[in-house]
């Protein structure tokens, strides 16, 4: 399973890569996997104002549907408009493929998150 090193993760399946003070947020492979074909996202407002935890978006597949939470408080700064047509990006590349980018009001809030290997041991069971 690939659970890069680099990143941060949520006990819902976000991943957060940080560059600077933004969030960039995305779904992890595991959940695109339990997923499965992505065929649609809802994704948030530009400058919605989010707490950590928050509905960042929504996520249907052939199986399933599932919030997209924000994992850390701030501002959507950007998102990627490309999921709007081709939402299946994320089961090619879950981690090159985000949803959101948050500008952190709170950036202590990433100590929280859980670390890769948190991570793999939240999944693995």
């Amino acid at each position: 399973m690939n659970i890069p090193e680099n990143l941060r993760y949520t006990e819902e399946h976000e991943w957060v890569r940080i560059e600077g003070n933004r969030a960039y947020v995305g779904i992890t492979d595991y959940a695109q996997k339990e997923l499965g074909d992505i065929v649609f996202l809802e994704l948030p407002e530009l400058e919605s104002d989010l707490a950590a935890g928050d509905q960042l978006g929504v996520v249907e597949s052939v199986k399933a549907i599932a919030d997209i939470h924000a994992p850390v408080s701030g501002i959507v700064v950007e998102i990627n408009e490309a999921l709007e047509d081709s939402p299946e990006l994320i089961n090619e590349d879950a981690y090159d493929t985000w949803v959101a980018v948050i500008e952190m009001t709170n950036p202590n809030e990433i100590d929280s998150l859980l670390t890769a290997e948190q991570y793999k041991n939240l999944v693995q069971g």
